[in-house]
């Protein structure tokens, strides 16, 4: 076949693209909550009940699939994972009770977890040190598009069909996915047969001397086990801001629609007139935060001043928004103000996800990625059990929670990390 033209982009939107298929996945059971839950029964316990298995399910996963993916390869990894999490939401249609729900969640969230080590490990594979960042953010945008997508589609389909047959269809969707990356996915770029030499020669060149300070020595190829990660302060950077920050973005992603409900009486179908709205910010948060810190390397940054420079100023947006929502008295002023969180949290995430290529090489970029997407998880489940307590009477502690976890979340990344670049081994 012909070499194909820009080939590393057409593999970061095809994840981007399986990141859509994700989160309608994900979202919609959210979304059908309030007629689901009056149809069986169940309350907003059973909800939280039902998330940890899929969190807890999802914290395994991610390091599981960190390290499937440095052994599989991305290819195969992929293919493993949505055919998972495809056949899970399917059966999501059989489920009569809290038990039966819990059950298909759980394996719902084990697959879904694959696809965060395996973007960042594709993310490394295809593009130099200056454009993951915003490689990152084209992917982190797919879940900001399926989050927008996902309110309004999930919600047409409930009115239309019901939520069992919703369930079916949406399952249908990641099979669909997995044939055109099967046939477009055929290696990484040092072999794919698509590829111009022009392209190969840019991207592989490309991919570590940018970020090595020319004045010492560093072993570029430094690939640690699990273990040996654990003793590099790098290492902790990661997982402690994920522990911290990835809870704020869940705080909207499973609690948005039943807090418009809680707070403005909304039902289904005004859940999918709303819901979308704080995603689109989320979508530009996304490129933004990625076009922000590959500007600046271009510019003559160092790596490490534009990755915290895009953290911090994600931090500096998310703050104040998370606080003003906390007394929004519309439904509008209140969407609006989480655009604005969902918008900071992206450019802060979209680099702090680049840290593990950062950092690491080969065979430990996956699973550094999976160790901080468990860590993630493992904050998040702490907060799913907060919210039905703290939100009773109000949903003000709640918005004080995310802000209390914003600068919790930069520390580790400032002081842990001292110098972003590869780490040099232990002697």
């Amino acid at each position: 076949m012909k070499a194909v033209k820009g080939l590393r982009w057409a593999i970061v939107s095809m994840v981007a693209l399986a990141t859509v298929v994700n989160y309608i996945d994900r979202n919609a059971l959210a979304v059908m909550w309030p007629g689901m839950s009056e149809e069986m029964g169940l309350g907003k316990e059973d909800y939280a009940l039902v998330l940890s298995f899929f969190m807890v399910s999802y914290a395994f996963g991610q390091s599981l699939f960190g390290k499937l993916f440095d052994v599989l390869g991305t290819r195969f990894g992929f293919l493993l994972s949505i055919g998972v999490w495809s056949i899970s939401i399917a059966l999501h249609s059989l489920v009569n009770g809290v038990a039966s729900l819990a059950i298909v969640r759980f394996f719902l969230g084990l697959g879904e977890a694959g696809n965060w080590p395996g973007a960042t490990k594709a993310n490394a594979e295809w593009f130099p040190v200056n454009e993951r960042a915003l490689a990152q953010g084209i992917f982190n945008s797919g879940a900001s598009i399926g989050a927008i997508v996902s309110a309004p589609l999930v919600a047409i389909f409930y009115v239309w069909i019901g939520w069992k047959a919703t369930f079916i269809l949406i399952g249908l969707l990641g099979v669909v996915w997995m044939v055109p990356w099967y046939i477009i996915y055929k290696a990484g770029p040092d072999a794919h047969p698509w590829i111009t030499p022009e392209e190969r020669e840019y991207i592989l060149s490309g991919q570590r001397k940018d970020i090595v300070d020319v004045e010492v020595e560093v072993d570029n190829d430094f690939a640690p086990g699990w273990l040996e990660m654990l003793r590099y302060k790098e290492t902790w950077s990661v997982i402690l801001s994920r522990f911290f920050l990835d809870p704020v973005w869940w705080l909207f992603v499973s609690w948005l629609p039943i807090y418009l409900a809680d707070q403005f009486g909304f039902d289904v179908k005004q859940i999918g007139m709303f819901a979308w709205v704080p995603y689109v910010g989320a979508a530009i948060g996304s490129v933004f935060g990625g076009w922000l810190s590959g500007r600046l390397i271009r510019r003559g940054w160092s790596v490490n001043a534009a990755r915290k420079t895009a953290i911090v100023l994600g931090a500096v947006v998310m703050l104040p928004s998370l606080l003003f929502t906390a007394v929004a008295s519309t439904p509008l002023s209140a969407v609006l103000l989480i655009a604005l969180i969902l918008f900071g949290f992206q450019v802060a995430i979209g680099n702090i996800q680049t840290l593990p290529s950062d950092f690491y090489s080969g065979k430990s970029v996956g699973s550094l990625a999976g160790l901080g997407g468990t860590a993630a998880v493992l904050g998040v489940l702490i907060t799913i059990w907060l919210v039905p307590v703290m939100t009773k009477e109000s949903y003000i502690p709640f918005f004080v929670m995310g802000a209390a976890l914003v600068p919790m979340a930069i520390i580790p990344v400032l002081f842990l990390a001292r110098k972003i670049g590869p780490v040099q081994q232990k002697k």
